[in-house]
This record gives C-alpha cells, structure tokens and sequence, in this order.
C-alpha cells in the first residue's frame, strides 16, 4: 500500500466536508445542492473501501456498490425533479420554492 491509512482518511473526510460545506452555504441552486450530496455519498464510499481493504474484508465494498446505486438513484429522481422545475420556473434558482410566513 502506498499510502496510510490516515492519510486515506483523511481524504475521505475532506471530501465530506466539502460536500457538508457546499450543502451549508449553498441553499439556492438546486444542482448544487445534489452535487454537494453526491461528495457527502462519495466521501463516506471512500471510507468504506479503505477500511475493506485495510481489514481485508469484502463486506465495506459490497456495501459500497449498495450505495451507488442509491445515489445513482438518487441523482437520475433529483434531475427529473430538476427538469420539471426548470420547465415551470425558467431558473434553478430555489428562492421562490421555499416560502416563509408573514
């Protein structure tokens, strides 16, 4: 193995947090928020597949595989949704979607 495990994970968890952060910051545009979902996905896969590999077990990248395919489910239902929206609003700006009282 090239590298260590801590420096695995730690990749893994830098590439969560920018999925964390863009979630965060972001609360208009709607492709970035399911692009940012989709690093959260990618980030926790990675540790899955280290720690398979770390501990020679198949298990985590069985688990792994599940979890693509939920996010590939994922992506292919949230750009429907995005189409759709995009066909009623003309933008995929998300300030009119959700309405505040008073």
């Amino acid at each position: 193995m090239f590298f260590s495990l801590g420096a695995l994970i730690t990749v893994s968890t830098v590439i969560f947090l920018f999925g964390v952060v863009g979630l965060i910051l972001n609360k208009r545009n709607l492709l970035i928020i399911l692009m940012a979902i989709e690093l959260m996905l990618l980030g926790l896969n990675l540790n899955f597949i280290f720690f398979s590999v770390y501990l020679d077990d198949i298990l985590g990248q069985i688990f792994a595989l599940y979890i693509l395919t939920v996010a590939a489910a994922e992506s292919a239902i949230g750009l429907a949704i995005f189409t759709v929206y995009y066909r009623d609003k003309q933008t995929i700006s998300l300030e009119g979607f959700i309405r505040t009282k008073g």
